[in-house]
């Protein structure tokens, strides 16, 4: 019998002259194919679709001093963009651990950096949480140095299919890590009005939080479903109803990206995940080991700003950061999810 033919499977296609939703950005999920295009995105000051582009990466390794032969931690792994920059520094000596709960990321940043001849040799990816560096420790000893990026990857934010946006129709998810824990969209059939009102105060800082949670409590009453994105996001236009017109589109923005935000810190557990994580890290890190954070809104800030400076009190660290380093101008430019990121630092004693 003749062997069938496979048939040419077309790309997809998109109508007019530029790409609008995810899928049609073809050239920009496939930067190694498509150099030029991703350029020319990262020229105008945009990320291109599925990758991310690491913040402060000049102030972290000039803080962190990474030395061949060292030993190394990038808790949260994400695109790999700081792993390579710091794999960079280690000239093929020593080794370099990173953790990242999202199976489905790590995975091809595992095989963009094994391309690029960081094997198991020098690199170990593992896919646990970053709560669990004692674990780590307990395997492979203490660190000289070790990386935290708090920030969730642009990766993850422009895949509808993750539920990290309400600029992009797709399932109220909002889960790092898909296959485990509970939904957005589950954790909203779950809390109390007053609940709900808490989480987008304590989460957030939403000014607005107490007209939306009674709207999206009042909504699910009425057996309606809060199961998408573009859901979520009409019921915060409702709720806001009140609002001056010539205010009011500047202020569904400002509550939806506030909204988003603290519905994923709560499914991540994300404010005990880093107090765990600050409570154990002092005991990963080599005497004079350095530390770098990088955080992305103000309730991180504080719980890392407090950790530091009352463990540099009982002498645990020998320094820490006065001040947060904020990335440059130019840099914020570049790259405009870069503008709200504070680092701070501290070195063991």
């Amino acid at each position: 019998m003749k062997e069938q033919e496979k048939q040419h499977k077309r790309r997809v296609r998109y109508k007019g002259t530029h790409p609008r939703n995810y899928k049609e950005r073809y050239k920009e999920l496939h930067p190694e194919k498509y150099p030029e295009t991703i350029e020319k995105v990262i020229r105008k000051g945009s990320t291109p679709v599925g990758m991310h582009i690491s913040i402060c990466v000049k102030e972290i390794l000039d803080f962190l001093q990474i030395q061949p032969g060292q030993k190394g931690l990038d808790a949260t792994l994400g695109y790999g963009g700081h792993t390579k920059e710091m794999l960079k520094c280690l000239n093929g000596e020593g080794h370099l651990y990173a953790l990242d709960v999202d199976t489905v990321e790590s995975a091809k940043t595992k095989e963009r950096l094994q391309n690029l001849g960081y094997g198991e040799d020098i690199l170990t990816i593992k896919n646990i949480n970053f709560r669990d560096i004692d674990k780590v420790c307990e395997e492979v000893g203490k660190f000289d140095f070790v990386l935290a990026d708090l920030g969730v990857s642009s990766m993850q934010i422009d895949n509808p299919e993750r539920g990290f946006t309400y600029k992009k129709e797709g399932p109220l998810d909002l889960r790092l890590n898909q296959k485990k824990g509970t939904s957005a969209a589950e954790r909203l059939k779950e809390v109390t009005q007053e609940e709900l009102e808490g989480m987008l105060v304590e989460n957030a800082d939403e000014p607005y939080a107490h007209e939306i949670a009674e709207k999206v409590i009042a909504k699910l009453r009425r057996g309606e479903s809060i199961d998408t994105t573009t859901k979520l996001q009409q019921i915060i236009e409702e709720a806001l109803e009140f609002i001056p017109l010539k205010e009011r589109k500047e202020a569904v923005k400002k509550s939806c990206q506030r909204t988003f935000q603290a519905l994923r810190i709560d499914v991540n557990s994300e404010f005990e995940v880093l107090y765990e994580f600050m409570e154990k890290l002092p005991n990963v890190l080599n005497e004079g080991g350095r530390v770098a954070i990088l955080t992305f809104h103000s309730g991180e800030d504080r719980i890392v700003k407090r950790a530091f400076k009352e463990l540099k009190r009982a002498g645990v660290y020998s320094d820490v950061a006065n001040d947060v380093i904020r990335p440059s101008v130019e840099e914020c430019n570049y790259n405009s999810r870069a503008r709200s990121t504070k680092m701070r630092w501290a070195i063991k004693a």
